[in-house]
């Protein structure tokens, strides 16, 4: 299973989007694609987001069964503990 979230990209991009996903919500997109359709999708996806940003998680085999990717201006970024990822947040001034 593939999930992609996508924040503050054009509107024509969620469009495309829909030919291989399922949209959940807004932004919020699920699909099953193999692992060469996902990767030329991703790279699609980031090359049209124009400011935007968006997260891709997708099967792996590792010990969490994921993998995380993000593009463009998130206020999230992936940390590596022993092994493990965790999604670290900015500190809250």
């Amino acid at each position: 299973m593939v999930v992609i979230i996508l924040e503050k990209v054009p509107t024509s991009l969620r469009g495309d989007l829909t030919r291989w996903m399922l949209e959940l919500h807004t932004g919020v997109f699920v699909g099953t694609l193999k692992p060469l359709v996902r990767q030329k999708l991703w790279a699609r996806v980031c090359g049209a987001m124009k400011g935007g940003a968006g997260i891709l998680v997708y099967d792996a085999r590792n010990e969490q069964g994921f993998e995380v990717e993000f593009w463009g201006g998130t206020n999230r970024w992936i940390v590596d503990r022993d092994g493990l990822k965790l999604v670290q947040l900015p500190e809250k001034a």
